[in-house]
């Protein structure tokens, strides 16, 4: 039974020092890539919307209304051509990524410029998908605080140059960085494991017309 127990212990202990390991190598490698005013971020090819909770009457969250918003800020201020909305499209009801490219629409995008990501249904999925269906090669991440570390990291551990323009506005619960922090930890055993993600697909090259991609 001591044995039984001493095991119990050992597990929780290596559990808790990877947990910690992960979590700050994510946070110290990513730090300089990170931006909170989106006019100091670099120029890149495309900024990359992550999908998040669209609401039941089909419009967006407030996170992801966040994180629509300061694409389109990036947008406006040519730091970037294109805009690439990923998110779970899994099932005909559940569409993240449309009623994001409507908010576009009503914020005069062109359709041209917004591609869609019908298959991130998690940021290592879209990350992969960014880089091997859509192309892309440099990237602005707009999405919040607690999220950006783990975005970046995996963008920039797939060989894309990646970069995180912080879109908090708010609307964070403490929450969000509890789940956070368990969540480095998959991303890294996907990066180790060299996870391929569930879809994959035809190319869709990001320098093309958004609109020939419905």
């Amino acid at each position: 039974m001591k044995r039984h127990y001493r095991f119990i212990a050992l597990a929780l202990g290596l559990l808790f020092i990877f947990t910690l390991v992960a979590n700050a190598g994510i946070y110290f490698t990513t730090k300089a890539y990170i931006y909170n005013n989106f006019a100091d971020a670099p120029n890149a090819e495309v900024a990359l919307i992550p999908g998040a909770a669209i609401l039941i009457s089909r419009g967006l969250s407030p996170i992801f209304t966040d994180r629509a918003n300061m694409a389109i800020k990036l947008y406006e201020a040519k730091k970037v051509a294109k805009i690439l909305v990923s998110g779970d499209n899994s099932t005909v009801r559940h569409n993240e990524v449309n009623p994001v490219r409507l908010y576009l629409l009503s914020n005069d995008i062109p359709d041209e410029d917004i591609f869609l990501d019908h298959a991130g249904f998690d940021t290592y999925s879209t990350m992969y998908r960014a880089r091997d269906i859509f192309g892309v090669e440099s990237i602005l991440i707009t999405t919040q605080s607690f999220h950006l570390p783990r975005a970046v990291f995996v963008a920039r551990k797939l060989g894309m140059k990646a970069y995180g323009v912080n879109s908090d506005a708010g609307h964070i619960l403490f929450r969000n960085y509890v789940r956070e922090a368990f969540a480095n930890e998959k991303a890294v055993l996907d990066l180790v494991l060299h996870k391929t993600p569930k879809y994959l697909g035809d190319k869709i090259p990001i320098t093309g017309d958004g609109r020939n991609y419905p």
